[in-house]
């Protein structure tokens, strides 16, 4: 309750809104672990405790598929271990980079993480599944399914 006054007070001041004049409402993320947003943060935690940057990605995208994702995809750059900065990759499943479907199907999120050795930058992408309710993912299909069906009876 103290921190949504909070945040609703610092989006007011940041913005130049006259007092009273903002209201903010809040929803629980359905399925958190397909959700990019909350998987980056969750990343960008584990990274300020301490733990393998190898370890943190991994356990994030084994997350993502349990919950029905059909790809994961996590980018780690920055100093990560040692002084020289280098971007590590991880992937599992299916991705597409390209085109509508992208936008569509993709849920993307980019956090930073401030630490002690500099800043690592995290970037993450899930593709989502088709959900016909549209509450895990949208309920189109991708582009590039073929539903076969079956042949007409002949007169």
């Amino acid at each position: 309750r103290v921190l949504f006054r909070s945040l609703t007070s610092f989006v007011q001041k940041r913005f130049r809104y006259k007092p009273g004049a903002v209201q903010l409402y809040v929803e629980r993320v359905v399925a958190r672990n397909l959700c990019a947003m909350a998987q980056a943060e969750a990343l960008k935690a584990k990274l300020f405790q301490g733990v393998q940057v190898r370890r943190a990605a991994t356990g994030l995208i084994r997350s993502a598929m349990e919950a029905g994702a059909k790809g994961c995809e996590v980018l780690v750059g920055g100093k990560v271990k040692g002084q020289r900065a280098k971007t590590m990759k991880f992937r599992d499943g299916y991705m597409i980079k390209s085109g509508t479907a992208h936008k569509t199907f993709v849920d993307h999120a980019i956090r930073h993480c401030h630490l002690r050795a500099g800043t690592i930058g995290v970037q993450i992408r899930i593709m989502l599944p088709q959900d016909p309710e549209n509450i895990r993912g949208p309920s189109a299909q991708l582009p590039d399914v073929i539903t076969v069906l079956p042949p007409k009876e002949q007169i």
